[in-house]
């Protein structure tokens, strides 16, 4: 499978999240960022950190990016995720701001 070019922000998060890092997890958005899972959003570092602990890094989460599209500041994804929670594929909208993500939404299966 070819790898997928991602822009350094959103990298970082997958990163953080196959690494199980959650330091890296919650520094790789800005002091305002937040996480929007299924319209659940949790903002701010003690947000982000929260849904890493219960939805990601916490259950041992392995993502894959399948394939990804960058317009902008957005970069769309389709990945593949492996946990104790979720296993499955979903799509993912992260927005970038300077050098980190100001968001990462992962909206509900239509």
């Amino acid at each position: 499978m070819a790898e997928v070019t991602l822009p350094a922000p959103v990298q970082a998060l997958v990163d953080a999240i196959n690494d199980a890092d959650t330091e890296a997890f919650v520094a790789a958005f800005t002091a305002d960022g937040f996480v929007d899972d299924w319209g659940r959003v949790l903002s701010g570092p003690e947000g982000v950190r929260s849904w890493a602990g219960s939805d990601a890094i916490g259950m041992g989460a392995q993502m894959t990016v399948l394939s990804a599209s960058t317009e902008g500041d957005t970069t769309r994804i389709r990945f593949g995720w492996v946990s104790r929670r979720f296993t499955g594929e979903s799509d993912g909208i992260l927005v970038v701001d300077g050098d980190r993500l100001a968001s990462f939404t992962i909206p509900p299966h239509g």
